[in-house]
This record gives C-alpha cells, sequence and structure tokens, in this order.
C-alpha cells in the first residue's frame, strides 16, 4: 500500500484528485494539508510515502520550499510535484529541491496513478514538456541560463533595479552586473526589456 499525502491549497483541486485516486486499491490517502507548514507537520509523522505537492500554496513558503524541508526529514517521503506551471526557473527549483517527480494538472488520470507508483520506488517521473526542456538545457548547456541566471532574469520581470535586485538575492551589484553580461549573450539581447521579452517567448518566465 502507498500511503499519500496531498498538499494543495484549493478545496476543489484536492476534491478532484480525491476522486481521481480512489479507483487505485494500492493507494492510501492519509491526510491533506493546503500550506508548506501543515505538509512539513503531517510529514514529521513517518507515515507517508509519496507527496503529491502544488508549486503555489498561497501566502508564506511556496511548494519548492516546503520540498526542500520535508526531503531534509530522516527517511523521507518522496515528493512528486503536481502544478500547472512548467517554467524553466520551478522545474530547476522543484529539481534542486529534491522532489523525485514533475507532472501538470492536466495529466491524464491513469498517467498521474502510473507516476504516484513510480515515485514511490523512487523512479523519476517528469511531464513530456518538463523531460523536453530539461533534455534541451542539457543539449545546450552553452545557452541555458542558471537557476541563479534566472532569478535574476525574474527579479527583471518584476521591474527590479540592479540594486534590487542585488539586495533581494544577497549579493553585490557587481555580480548582478556580471549575471546579466552572461543573460544577455545567452538570450541574444542587449537590454534588460528586451531579456524580459525574449525569457517569456522562451517560456522561462
Amino acid at each position: 500500500m502507498i500511503r499519500l499525502l496531498l498538499v494543495d491549497d484549493h478545496p476543489v483541486v484536492r476534491a478532484g484528485l480525491r476522486a481521481v485516486l480512489a479507483p487505485a486499491e494500492d493507494l492510501d490517502l492519509r491526510g491533506e494539508a493546503t500550506d508548506a507548514e501543515q505538509a512539513l507537520a503531517r510529514a514529521e509523522q513517518g507515515d507517508i510515502d509519496v507527496v503529491l505537492m502544488d508549486l503555489r500554496l498561497g501566502d508564506g513558503a511556496d511548494g519548492v520550499a516546503a520540498t526542500a524541508m520535508i526531503r531534509q526529514l530522516p527517511n523521507p517521503p518522496h515528493v512528486l510535484i503536481l502544478t500547472t506551471y512548467e517554467t524553466d526557473t520551478d522545474i530547476l527549483r522543484a529539481v534542486q529541491a529534491g522532489a523525485t517527480g514533475y507532472l501538470l494538472k492536466d495529466a491524464d488520470p491513469d498517467d498521474l496513478i502510473r507516476a504516484i507508483r513510480s515515485a514511490a520506488a523512487g523512479e523519476t517521473v517528469l511531464a513530456p514538456p518538463v523531460a523536453s526542456r530539461l533534455l534541451g538545457r542539457m543539449q545546450s548547456p552553452e545557452t541555458a541560463l542558471t537557476a541563479r541566471e534566472l532569478e535574476i532574469v525574474g527579479r527583471l520581470d518584476q521591474g527590479d533595479s540592479n540594486r534590487d535586485v542585488a539586495r533581494a538575492l544577497s549579493i553585490s551589484e557587481a555580480t548582478v552586473k556580471s549575471h546579466l553580461v552572461h543573460i544577455f549573450a545567452k538570450l541574444g539581447v542587449d537590454s534588460r526589456t528586451k531579456v524580459v521579452v525574449e525569457a517569456r517567448r522562451r517560456g522561462l518566465l
């Protein structure tokens, strides 16, 4: 029996997932959580095999932070991200936090159940669009933005100045400028505005 914890802040989504998972006799939904704090507290009880984790959890820590905290527990459960978001930033942050898999909420119910079984066995599970993005990064590492560069692009998208970026990421303005040089080169642009436009075109934001 695979023991599950469902983490999502939307009651309708949780109800839908319960309905999808109910027919699978080898899946046992042991609990639900609406935020990172609840998810960690429930996972700490030690009777969960797989956590189905949404990325956006309203106010407070997001699903990536919750994943990182859960994966630091002794004998932690596997975490399967289930979300509507598939940007490079979201994917990289989730993988770096220790997620076993990354699926999109439009996945076929049978695919979701198979993914849960695979995650419980410690196997990596990626939705096709996500796998394609990661493969593209591996095949063209010279043009792929690093996690830090993606963070900076995200700050630019919010309209932050170099000083704002430096303060938010706890780095120097000189380091920000150095990162921007690399970002400009990788995206083939020559201005901060074009960075955001190109990043959106590529689905990085």
